[in-house]
């Protein structure tokens, strides 16, 4: 599907990228949240590789997936808003949002109370863990998909991603045990 949108993007047609802001949004802001750890840039972050990957998709080759290639553009547009904004980052929490109230409302809310634990410890690890664990097991990347998106060797990934279940698994106890039932 990914390949019919870029020949027509390729064709002129610019509406047509919106395929792809609507299918890469959420994932392209979980990864540049991994790292910069602030709402507002990662949503700046994500719109400029949005920006940066409509603006080079004529050299992309086809060569891996076209998700795997915009992954790699948000992950260098992210460590380069790092470098640029060096001042302290801000760990803003995530707005609550409304929950309607209907039949599966109980479903819904500890859906949202898991995703929003995960969130915060993620938020507490460092980024290059959270990064791995977003894209490995949240994006379902393979390895070899993974190291072609952050630059890692492929051993790297596999301690990087070792290290992060082990420091994510510690952060889960802790918020459960003090921060959200405690």
């Amino acid at each position: 599907m990914d390949s019919l949108y870029i020949d027509k993007v390729l064709s002129g047609d610019r509406h047509a990228y919106k395929y792809f802001i609507n299918t890469y949004k959420d994932m392209a802001f979980a990864i540049a949240i991994s790292l910069v750890k602030n709402e507002l840039l990662a949503e700046e972050v994500a719109q400029e590789a949005f920006v940066q990957a409509y603006l080079s998709l004529s050299r992309f080759k086809k060569e891996s997936k076209f998700s795997t290639w915009f992954y790699k553009i948000v992950v260098h547009t992210a460590y380069k808003a790092l470098q640029k904004n060096k001042n302290d980052l801000l760990n803003l929490d995530s707005e609550v949002q409304d929950v309607q109230f209907e039949e599966h409302a109980l479903n819904q809310i500890l859906a949202e109370e898991r995703k929003q634990v995960i969130n915060d410890a993620l938020l507490r690890i460092p980024g290059q863990e959270a990064l791995a664990l977003r894209l490995f097991y949240l994006e379902e990347l393979s390895l070899k998909e993974l190291t072609e998106v952050t630059g890692w060797t492929e051993s790297n990934c596999k301690v990087i991603l070792h290290r992060a279940r082990k420091r994510l698994a510690q952060q889960l106890n802790s918020l459960l045990k003090h921060e959200y039932y405690g």
